[in-house]
């Protein structure tokens, strides 16, 4: 049997409490298994800083910020199917997410033009504009949490992580 990995540094620097799901990693481990973790640990503890900030900070969740980002990016407006695949959630949550910013009068729906059946989400400009403080704040509060970690570093894990993305989706295209 595997013995946990108790005298990694990562786990002497972070002690048990912060060390997350990287304690689940054993000595044992396929490289795979804890890059995995690894990834995901660091990718929980930015996404819970930044949730818990938004929350704070604009008294709103991240689903809502990433909702706003996708319309954003997308001036023209996005079809609700659309905006639930950029988003990754099922139809009925962009749906219920879509009514409650209505109603805030952050975004509007409009009929698409070219499918009666179709609607389109746009945001308003008091929603742009709400957006895009929040968009100043993530942006300061990501490079906070980065700051110190050295620029090589962020240059050299970014690279890699592009080169983990290619090959994903070359796994994917089997």
């Amino acid at each position: 049997m595997s013995k946990p990995l108790r005298n990694f540094n990562l786990v002497n620097s972070l002690g048990d409490k912060a060390i997350g799901r990287e304690a689940r990693s054993l000595v044992g481990d396929h490289a795979a298994v804890r890059l995995w973790l690894r990834l995901l640990s660091c990718s929980t503890q930015i996404e819970r800083e930044i949730r818990a900030r938004l929350r704070q900070t604009f008294d709103t969740t991240l689903p809502r910020f990433d909702y706003l980002a996708q319309l954003e990016r997308h001036r023209d407006g996005l079809r609700m199917t659309a905006l639930s695949s950029y988003l990754m959630v099922t139809g009925g949550n962009v749906t219920g997410l879509t009514d409650q910013l209505v109603a805030e009068g952050l975004v509007e729906r409009m009929n698409d033009p070219d499918d009666r059946r179709a609607l389109i989400v746009k945001l308003t400009p008091a929603g742009r504009k709400q957006f895009l403080r929040m968009a100043q704040a993530h942006e300061a509060w990501l490079v906070e949490l980065l700051d110190g970690f050295d620029a090589a570093h962020k240059d050299a894990l970014y690279e890699s992580l592009g080169r983990l993305r290619v090959h994903l989706a070359h796994q994917e295209e089997r």
